[in-house]
């Protein structure tokens, strides 16, 4: 059986689910205990913000804000671990920590919680990274993820003004950031599937064709 350059899709699922497991359960205790987490998250510019960089992402305001993220990092996760595995042992670590830099250095002063920087930062590199490699699968499922969640690049937009405080737009921009430059830096890290070659692409082009021959030219 010739080797695949995919890992696991079980594996890949199964890392997923242990991540989003984790977020799951820090929230149920959050609730079950009455402790507010929401002081773990980043907030810009202040020593006390600065272990939110890897705490932030793990810290959800509601359960409505989890359940939205939840499905985005099941489908984003499982994707990039499976179809680029040595490209997501790098590519989520650092979209996780740089995103969360950025809005350390740059956001707005307030506490910034939640898992969308690194749903930004899967999305736009699944996407880019499919244009950049121009292998089918690559760009089918570039297209696909382009589907499913290109509306949240309206999300990026309010950054400058932003219009919602509830909402952590810085988070977004710079996980989308970091996925973009990630993809134009690991776009060959992962081999690229061999292609498929038919029997009749071998044939040259003057080649007679089998059944017809030269049954078509004029006595």
């Amino acid at each position: 059986m010739p080797e695949t350059p995919f890992l696991s899709f079980r594996l890949a699922l199964l890392f997923t689910l242990c991540f989003i497991g984790l977020l799951w359960l820090l929230k149920l205790v959050e609730v079950l205990t009455g402790i507010s987490l929401i002081q773990l998250g980043i907030y810009p510019r202040m020593l006390s913000g600065v272990p939110g960089i890897l705490l932030a992402p793990l810290i959800h305001g509601s359960f409505s804000h989890l359940i939205a993220n939840t499905l985005p990092l099941l489908i984003l996760g499982t994707s990039l671990i499976h179809t680029y595995p040595r490209s997501a042992i790098h590519a989520i670590p650092l979209i996780y920590v740089l995103s969360g830099l950025g809005v350390w250095l740059f956001a707005r002063p307030v506490y910034h919680i939640g898992a969308s920087g690194l749903t930004y930062g899967m999305m736009i590199f699944i996407f880019v990274i499919g244009i950049l490699r121009r292998d089918r699968f690559s760009i089918a499922l570039s297209m696909i993820v382009f589907f499913l969640y290109g509306s949240m690049i309206y999300g990026i937009a309010p950054f400058l003004v932003p219009t919602d405080r509830t909402i952590s737009f810085e988070y977004h921009f710079f996980g989308a950031v970091t996925g973009l430059i990630l993809a134009f830096i690991m776009k060959g890290r992962d081999p690229q599937l061999p292609e498929k070659k038919y029997s009749w692409e071998d044939e040259p082009e003057d080649a007679e064709d089998p059944i017809i021959g030269d049954e078509w030219r004029d006595p």
